[in-house]
């Protein structure tokens, strides 16, 4: 499907337009797609280099601190001759969450946190509006908290600040909510595929990742899929091509490989549901506390220090040490506790109010534990384990899977960033065990069910059910009713009308076929007439200009006319002659109806569960 006809479709946007004029109409979005591609991957070297500067004066330059990086990846800046300092290591998260809270709270308080929770709720709940000084305090306060040693990733704050300048370019274009929406999604998806080099599986992690259901928004597929090649491309061209992980020549070979494999599913379900807990549990007791909002991710800051002062390879953002155990160069305990204390440092670092994201953690913990299990298998069968980084692959994938119900962008998330494709039937296998026994849980709390439970698509959802029904589906609901001889006499009907419950009356011709319809409240005008009564017919009552329906017309279609003329019951006609009557269809039968599929279906679909 070409650009035009996917906006044609899809958006609307150019329905009317045809020729050069519609071609014109679909570069203009093209444009904008490739402006917010721009500006996305324009946010992402901004950010890349704010943390480059950050760890370099903070960790290297006060603690003496130089974590490894991964291997697409490297220092901007020579390190300096600090010695290593557990103790200022101990302080230095907490100095960072005093500057985070202060610039968080005081200036947008909706910055807190993991970033993309509050870019999805904006796109369900909010018509895609996002404040435009949002992705500038997270920008910086997120630098702050990660390269103080908060643990957190980096796909939060870039994910706001494609969405934001998306949702701003859009208000500034004074365009609908639905169209807003869109831009806002291409502005995470550029965003995101950009600074983890995976422009593929940011356009479809945008799509993704707003819905619990293995569900995609299809319409945000396409625009995301630009901007995101954009922002890549723009991204790589300052900081270098490649993938952001090096790893090995891994390939899937022993089915027997399979079984643990199994395993590691199970493992990562436990850690992941472990992690989001962990996550939301300390996050609740944040908000109990009764203390100012600036002071909090001071003393979560504190807590991670603390943790670093032991295990400092859990500060930061952790991806050097994922990086090391793609080559198998961490023991099984170093990897343990890397998974352990990065759950525990992430969670008092965001959950405390500071600013980061919580992919970039997933994919550490979930490569650490992937690691541990690889290696345990390799002692123990080496004859069918034979590459314990392969687990670390597709640990990474499954882990994810388990806190973001996102199988499918996580796959080829993971294998861009590792530049390995040859193990995408182990990680299809194990993320889809993943996302089976997770589903109840996700550290996006803001995601929705399905597009059914969406604010953002209420109305289409109505719509594709009425227009999924048909006439057909409610035959017994059709009234069988009497027709009234277009000659009968006035005084004649009065007898009749006293004694039935009719309130439309079909009017027959005398070949018995339907020539008009009137109803009780036509009537009332002769009715009460005793002058004329004895002097009118059916047929000067009845209007010949009938609004009927027949057995293929979807429920849409016929609500649509109960509605415009402001009746309450149609003809039902035979299809191929609308002469003949088969009954009357009320309007209160069809909502009643519509009704009782719509409880049928979210039933068959299961309650939404937080």
């Amino acid at each position: 499907m070409d650009l035009l006809t996917f906006m044609k479709t899809k958006f609307g946007w150019i329905s009317s337009m045809k020729g050069s004029s519609g071609i014109a109409h679909a570069g203009k979005w093209f444009f904008y797609f490739i402006l917010i591609g721009f500006i996305a991957g324009l946010g992402s070297i901004a950010f890349h280099y704010l943390c480059q500067l950050g760890v370099h004066y903070f960790m290297d330059g006060i603690a003496g601190y130089r974590p490894p990086a991964p291997a697409g990846e490297h220092h901007l800046f020579p390190p300096t001759t600090t010695p290593f300092n557990r103790w200022i290591l101990l302080f230095l998260p907490a100095l960072g969450g005093i500057v985070s809270g202060w610039l968080v709270y005081t200036f947008a308080p909706e910055a807190e946190g993991h970033g993309t929770d509050a870019a999805i709720d904006a796109y369900h709940s909010k018509g895609g509006y996002i404040r435009s000084r949002v992705p500038f305090i997270k920008t910086i306060a997120s630098a702050i908290t990660l390269t103080t040693g908060g643990s957190g990733g980096r796909e939060g704050p870039i994910a706001q600040i494609g969405a934001g300048f998306g949702s701003f370019l859009a208000t500034k274009l004074k365009l609908s909510d639905r169209e807003r929406r869109i831009m806002m999604a291409a502005g995470i998806g550029a965003g995101v595929g950009s600074i983890f080099r995976a422009p593929l599986a940011g356009a479809l992690f945008a799509a993704e990742v707003l819905y619990r259901d293995p569900e995609f928004e299809s319409e945000v597929i396409i625009p995301a899929g630009i901007s995101s090649v954009v922002a890549y491309c723009f991204f790589c061209l300052v900081f270098g091509w490649g993938s952001l992980f090096e790893s090995p020549d891994f390939h899937f070979r022993n089915p027997l490989e399979l079984g643990p494999y199994i395993v590691l599913a199970f493992v990562l379900v436990i850690t992941g549901v472990f992690y989001i807990k962990s996550f939301y549990g300390i996050t609740r007791l944040f908000k109990s506390l009764n203390i100012p909002n600036h002071i909090k991710p001071v003393i979560g800051g504190f807590c991670t220090g603390i943790i670093g002062f032991f295990l400092p390879y859990t500060l930061a953002f952790g991806y050097g040490f994922a990086q090391k155990a793609l080559h198998n160069e961490l023991a099984i305990s170093v990897l343990l506790f890397l998974a352990v204390g990065k759950i525990i440092t992430t969670s008092f670092s965001i959950g405390s109010g500071g600013s980061g994201g919580v992919f970039g953690p997933s994919i550490v913990i979930g490569g650490a534990m992937g690691g541990a299990v690889g290696k345990a298998f390799n002692l123990i069968m080496p004859g069918v384990v034979t590459e314990p980084g392969a687990f670390v692959v597709v640990g990474m994938a499954g882990l994810f899977t388990v806190v973001s119900n996102t199988p499918i962008s996580t796959i080829i998330f993971v294998s861009e960033m590792t530049n390995s494709y040859h193990l995408l039937l182990p990680s299809l296998l194990v993320c889809s065990v993943c996302y089976l026994m997770a589903q109840k849980w996700t550290i996006y709390v803001k995601q929705v069910k399905s597009k059914i439970h969406s604010p953002a698509h209420a109305g289409e959802f109505m719509v594709d059910i009425l227009q999924a029904i048909h006439v057909k589906d409610l035959m017994h609901l059709v009234k069988k009713v009497t027709l009234i001889p277009q000659g009968m006499s006035f005084l004649d009907f009065k007898k009749f009308f006293c004694e039935t419950k009719q309130h439309y009356f079909p009017v027959m011709d005398t070949h018995e076929r339907l020539a008009g319809i009137f109803s009780s409240t036509d009537i009332r005008g002769v009715l009460f007439s005793k002058d004329i009564e004895h002097l009118v017919v059916v047929k000067d009552i009845a209007t010949t200009d009938i609004i009927l329906t027949t057995a293929s017309e979807d429920l849409n279609s016929v609500l649509q006319k109960l509605t415009v003329k402001n009746i309450d019951s149609l003809p039902v006609v035979k299809e191929d002659d609308h002469g003949i009557l088969i009954g009357m269809l009320n309007r209160r039968e069809v909502i009643a109806f519509y009704n009782q599929q719509v409880q049928k279906l979210k039933k068959g679909r299961g309650s939404q569960e937080v």
